[in-house]
């Protein structure tokens, strides 16, 4: 038992591991962090529903673990094919396209809980 709980902590200190490396390392994982924060400040200032956090903590995860794979993808396919190739070109752009299509739904979905709110309280304060 004491093993098995040991090998499950390493495992766990592999992926923050990968984390931290993704932090360090990916410009676009750190945008997607600073977007992370502003969506949480937003949704504390605003006093978002529960229902309503489900959703932006849905896109948070997504985004992020579609930007995860698409790192990931990207280090295989240079170990791969460290030569240009049109086939593993394709491969980083749709692993690109994966994101970008996770970030939209992020971002419309941001817009539809966000914005509301937003119009409110500048008719409010005018």
């Amino acid at each position: 038992m004491l093993r098995s709980f040991k090998k499950l902590m390493r495992s766990f200190g592999y992926a923050f591991k990968g984390l931290a490396y993704a932090a360090k390392t990916q410009l676009n994982f750190r945008v997607h962090l600073m977007a992370t924060l502003i969506a949480v400040f937003a949704g504390y200032a605003l006093h978002i529903s529960v229902n309503e956090w489900q959703w932006v903590a849905l896109c948070i995860a997504l985004v992020l673990i579609c930007e995860l794979f698409n790192t990931a993808l990207e280090f295989l396919v240079d170990l791969v094919s460290p030569d240009y190739n049109e086939l593993a070109g394709r491969v980083k752009d749709i692993g690109a396209a994966a994101v970008t299509v996770a970030a939209a739904f992020a971002l419309i979905t941001g817009l539809i809980i966000f914005l509301p709110k937003l119009l409110t309280l500048m008719h409010h304060a005018a």
